[in-house]
């Protein structure tokens, strides 16, 4: 049985140790939770490619996962910058993952979108963010959300408790993009989780699953699941 194909955006990394100059990457712990679930990842660089050329890429794998990173250009979603607080705002970045999210939702496969992913793929479906949330609780804290009952992602941590969750984020989601539904919330109202509507399993969470999922089951659940469906 062949091991899944994985594809994870990488991001442009100023410092490299090993190459020369500027290099791609992506964090090692996806990349761990996804071989441990029996994926095999693969890094995508966010080059200028074009819309036919990411169509095909992804038509060639299986799953996709969305990771962390700065801020989505707010120009996105149709707004200017409305606060001081937005960091790591990357045109390549965000052209490169909206049109993965495209892609994947167009090949119908399954997707795993993280933190910044579930921001990416909620624009990409023509919903905004909250560019800064004052509520404390949510950047490098840890936390419950509230899932609905039987949905994909409580099914995937087969957890009828809420989960504890680790959070690293300063925005969320504000208008909710089409063809998605909230499955997991905060104490305080925040959106932490999504789902499609459609057939494919295509799960958002605002939180960073992979910070725990070596010693997590509910949190490797999510990776486990993604590989299952693909």
């Amino acid at each position: 049985m062949n091991s899944p194909l994985v594809l994870i955006v990488g991001r442009e990394i100023s410092e490299a140790v090993g190459v020369r100059g500027p290099a791609f990457g992506a964090g090692r712990t996806y990349s761990h939770a996804i071989a441990r679930a029996g994926g095999v990842p693969l890094i995508l660089p966010p080059l200028e490619l074009s819309s036919d050329q990411v169509r095909a890429v992804i038509g060639r794998v299986d799953a996709v996962v969305l990771h962390g990173g700065g801020d989505i250009d707010p120009a996105q979603y149709g707004q200017d910058p409305t606060t001081d607080e937005l960091y790591g705002i990357n045109a390549r970045h965000d052209a490169a993952e909206l049109a993965v999210v495209a892609a994947t939702l167009d090949h119908d496969r399954p997707m795993l979108a993280i933190c910044r992913g579930l921001q990416i793929m909620n624009v990409a479906l023509g919903g905004t963010l909250a560019q800064h949330i004052e509520v404390p609780g949510h950047r490098g804290k840890f936390h419950e959300v509230e899932l609905v009952p039987g949905c994909r992602t409580a099914h995937a941590m087969g957890t009828v408790r809420p989960p504890r969750c680790h959070s690293f984020h300063h925005q969320a989601i504000d208008r909710l993009g089409r063809d998605l539904r909230v499955v997991g919330s905060h104490a305080d109202g925040t959106i932490e989780a999504v789902e499609t509507t459609g057939a494919a399993w295509v799960v958002g969470v605002q939180w960073h699953p992979e910070d725990n999922a070596d010693t997590e089951s509910d949190q490797q659940g999510l990776f486990d699941e993604l590989i299952s469906r693909s």
